[in-house]
């Protein structure tokens, strides 16, 4: 029992947990002003989204979760399921980005007005003759 103790036996200061934090705060913000720009596609922006979300997962598992001071095939099998999940929503994403807009069944969809052409210029005034 001491032995297993022993082995992940390592110092703890406050210093890499507050720096994580620092990090997770910033990426927090970066992922908030992401969401108010238009990077040109639905599909760009979720992979962006879900990039930062994948940078903060791994500091969690990293520091708070202590992998980084775990076995190294802990580390090959989270590395492989973040691959692995990168795939699996990849093919959706494609899908979805080459599908035409749908409307759901049942939902009234507005027609958008036509414009009129442009009218002619008005005459000027005509001069009064006296």
């Amino acid at each position: 029992m001491s032995e297993h103790h022993d082995a992940h036996a390592h110092t703890h200061s406050a210093m890499p947990y507050v720096i994580t934090l620092g990090a997770l705060l910033v990426l927090t913000g970066v992922t908030v002003g992401a969401a108010y720009v238009n990077f040109g596609s639905p599909t760009i922006n979720i992979v962006i989204a879900m990039f930062i979300a994948t940078c903060k997962a791994t500091l969690v598992a990293l520091f708070f979760m202590h992998l980084r001071h775990d076995k190294p095939l802990n580390a090959i099998i989270f590395v492989s399921s973040l691959i692995f999940l990168a795939i699996f929503l990849a093919f959706p994403l494609i899908d979805i980005g080459s599908r035409d807009k749908i409307h759901p069944y049942g939902l009234r969809v507005r027609e958008q007005p036509k414009q009129a052409a442009p009218a002619a210029p008005a005459a000027p005034p005509a001069a009064a003759q006296h």
